[in-house]
């Protein structure tokens, strides 16, 4: 066994259940993100994709090893999404950063001034969000039909995943609605992620709660209270 091996399946064993070193570290990642995220820095969105890898390889584990714990196949694809939505959440960050510099908000300034999504830009998320999980919990199903799991399980992964890819796209557009949508992921990811026997990723989505919550409130104080020395920017780098 080389040392890749061995780091990728260094574990612990908590109360009988083995938990991976690469779940753990991975939602250590996944939280300093949040925080990140919550004080508006462009260096949330690299630091979000290490922990997006590390958490891919453990829920994308379970279709390949049948002693493996129950899989998400939700919980895997996601992580995908979070990277490529992460890649455009980081250039569009540091754009506007960079501009919002210029305009003379100074070095170390947010990078971005949070605002309510329009009727229109929240009607369209929405109606995509429920498009998104009739088709995906029926996906979801159709890929595990060998795996013997309540219809309910399918739903609620494809919730947490369609869920997902929308407060991520909010976040990178600066919506004080992405704080939202991940209190309606929590809500159904923390019970289904216990079921499933992933406990540090279920305690951290309790975590994560909190801090949104919190997060939401930083958020729409600034968003009364800032306003955006470089508006013209933010429109063409939607």
């Amino acid at each position: 066994m080389n040392i890749f091996s061995r780091l990728y399946e260094a574990h612990l064993t908590i109360a009988g259940h083995p938990i991976t070193w690469r779940e753990i570290v991975g939602n250590a990642f996944g939280f300093a993100s949040a925080i990140g995220g919550l004080r508006r820095r462009v260096w949330a969105w690299p630091i979000g994709i290490v922990g997006n890898v590390l958490l891919f390889t453990v829920f994308i584990g379970a279709t390949f090893d049948a002693q493996a714990q129950q899989p998400l196949f939700g919980q895997a694809g996601r992580q995908v999404f979070f990277i490529l939505t992460s890649v455009y959440g980081w250039w569009r960050w540091n754009e506007v950063r960079k501009a919002r510099e210029v305009a003379g908000s100074g070095v170390g300034a947010p990078a971005i001034t949070p605002r309510w999504a329009t009727v229109r830009e929240r009607t369209a998320y929405l109606v995509a969000a429920v498009s998104g999980v009739l088709v995906f919990q029926w996906a979801f199903s159709v890929i595990g039909a060998g795996w013997p799991a309540p219809r309910w399980y399918f739903w609620c992964d494809a919730w947490i995943f369609v869920g997902s890819m929308v407060a991520t796209y909010a976040m990178a557009r600066g919506w004080n609605d992405f704080w939202l949508a991940w209190i309606a992921v929590d809500l159904v990811g923390v019970p289904l992620l216990w079921h499933s026997q992933y406990y540090p990723t279920a305690i951290l989505f309790v975590v994560y709660g909190a801090l949104v919550i919190y997060g939401f409130f930083v958020w729409l104080k600034a968003s009364r209270e800032e306003r955006d020395p470089a508006p013209e920017l933010a429109e063409v780098s939607a």
